[in-house]
């Protein structure tokens, strides 16, 4: 069992148990999947400045604080039990790419060490990417009134129009990214 674990599993399963989340916790909860509304009950838990935004009954969201713990617990004990890969398994093509247009060449890790390292807070462009992109996401986040999670998987699944606006606003957003502003960075 361990072992089918440890390897990747194709789309075809585990997308649909993600998308098998979304009626279970409808159903047994009445409540909608998402991760970033628990940065807000954190904040009203632990904030309790009477700011109008983080005034509200945090207590009847908790069980959204525990889904994210059992995220970052899970995650945890996945890597403990499972380990990581030496590298991840990337096709050669996408190697080069990163190689020859974007500069990069430790594929040791999970994340680029010339991007993701705690060193590269030191220049500009550390702060560009970690600093002022976490911001961003955060600002974006809270601007469409949830997170891609919330949007592509709980919102489209119930038919909401907000949640396609945002989906397809992340997505162009990521092309625009991708393919115009981090070739100017690099």
């Amino acid at each position: 069992m361990l072992e089918l674990l440890r390897q990747p599993w194709p789309w075809y399963v585990a997308g649909p148990l993600i998308g098998l989340t979304v009626p279970a916790l409808l159903l047994i909860g009445n409540k909608a999947l998402g991760i970033s509304s628990s940065l807000r009950h954190m904040c009203a838990a632990c904030v309790p400045a009477g700011i109008p935004f983080l005034t509200y009954n945090w207590r009847a969201e908790i069980w959204n604080l525990f889904f994210v713990l059992g995220i970052g617990i899970g995650g945890f004990v996945g890597y403990q039990l499972m380990g990581h890969p030496d590298t991840v398994a990337i096709s050669a093509e996408t190697v080069r790419d990163l190689k020859t247009q974007m500069g990069l060449t430790d594929f040791s890790g999970l994340l680029p060490k010339e991007l993701f390292a705690l060193e590269n807070l030191a220049n500009w462009k550390g702060w560009v990417f970690m600093v002022l992109g976490g911001f961003l996401v955060g600002f974006g986040t809270r601007y469409a009134g949830g997170c891609t999670s919330g949007h592509a998987i709980s919102g489209l699944s119930n038919l909401q129009w907000v949640s396609l606006v945002a989906v397809i606003g992340f997505f162009a957003g990521g092309l625009l990214l991708t393919w115009v502003l981090y070739p100017l960075l690099f």
